[in-house]
């Protein structure tokens, strides 16, 4: 029998989810292209810019991740973090290529007070100024840091569970899932709204996938962001020679959190630059209603400038200027 689908609900089940996942590919996409329309605008796509303003030397070993200090082999120049100054520049030229949301990335384990947190709080600020989302990663923050964010303007705190809690340490050992969950509620606590997702590719089943997507969906309220990545597999990282996942399965992930998170802003993130352009289009009928765009994604490829005019020409949003958002 299939699951019936209410509007929003907070009591998803694995199994339930799964269900949804495996139905068939057209009836999936009609049943969450109907649910997107209930509660979104179809013809508007969000363009977020993504910046990372410290780039490298991560304590953390995530398995996928080129940042970590972890990875020696891997082919990365470590950058301190940027002059806010600068930022707040790359920020504008972001807002006149179109972005509406500007995120900035640090490859932090956790944020610590002084001259840097200090920084991020100015380019928060500085975003916010020119009329922009501002969305910031850091890793793990404590109350006090989300506080001063909050008083800063932030709209929103990154920080992703990547997998689902059976699947977690087989990517991850140096951060619990726990300690990311506690990074949710803390940020929650402050008002600041959740952008949390995951990655799919990294070898988890299916169950694992809908594992994640039930943890997210379960929560009260829903993440008011979700970003779903696709590995983008590195040289030099656990990861790198994982195969590619068919863009099939990225739109069933996108279709399957679309329903079970109605109300959610489902962020199609990396993995972006291997779908041609029809497979995005049908990534955005399933249910995805915001795009990061610009030539990289933190440190990893992203689909390029002129091809993201085309895509957005296609579905009828002309980008407003279409050149790099983090060009200097």
């Amino acid at each position: 029998m299939r699951p019936a689908i209410r509007t929003t609900r907070h009591d998803w089940t694995v199994e339930e989810i799964v269900s949804l996942h495996d139905l068939p590919l057209l009836e999936l996409i009609g049943r969450a292209n109907q649910v997107h329309r209930e509660h979104h605008d179809p013809n508007k796509v969000q363009k977020a810019s993504l910046l990372s303003i410290k780039t490298g030397g991560c304590p953390e070993n995530c398995a996928y991740c080129p940042q970590s200090a972890h990875h020696r082999e891997v082919d990365l120049t470590r950058d301190r973090l940027m002059d806010p100054a600068r930022v707040v520049a790359m920020a504008a030229t972001a807002k006149r290529a179109g972005a509406e949301r500007f995120c900035m990335g640090a490859a932090w384990r956790q944020v610590r007070d002084g001259k840097d947190f200090d920084a991020i709080i100015e380019m928060v600020k500085g975003v916010r100024q020119l009329g922009m989302e501002a969305c910031v990663t850091l890793g793990m923050l404590k109350p006090h840091q989300a506080e001063r964010l909050a008083g800063a303007g932030l709209t929103a705190y990154n920080h992703n569970l990547d997998s689902s809690p059976e699947f977690y340490g087989k990517i991850i050992t140096t951060r619990t899932y726990e300690d990311r969950l506690e990074t949710l509620a803390t940020v929650r606590a402050y008002g600041i709204d959740l952008c949390c997702g995951g990655i799919i590719g990294m070898g988890e089943t299916i169950c694992d996938r809908a594992s994640m997507l039930q943890v997210l969906a379960n929560m009260h309220p829903h993440p008011e962001s979700v970003p779903i990545n696709a590995l983008v597999p590195v040289a030099g990282t656990p990861l790198a020679d994982r195969p590619r996942i068919d863009p099939l399965e990225l739109v069933r992930m996108v279709a399957t959190a679309r329903l079970v998170m109605p109300g959610s802003t489902v962020r199609l993130s990396a993995g972006r630059s291997a779908l041609v352009r029809e497979a995005q289009i049908l990534c955005l009928i399933a249910g995805a209603n915001s795009v990061f765009y610009g030539d990289t994604l933190l440190t990893t490829p992203n689909a390029e400038i002129g091809e993201d005019a085309e895509l957005f020409a296609a579905i009828g949003q002309p980008m407003f200027d279409p050149v790099s958002p983090t060009a200097a």
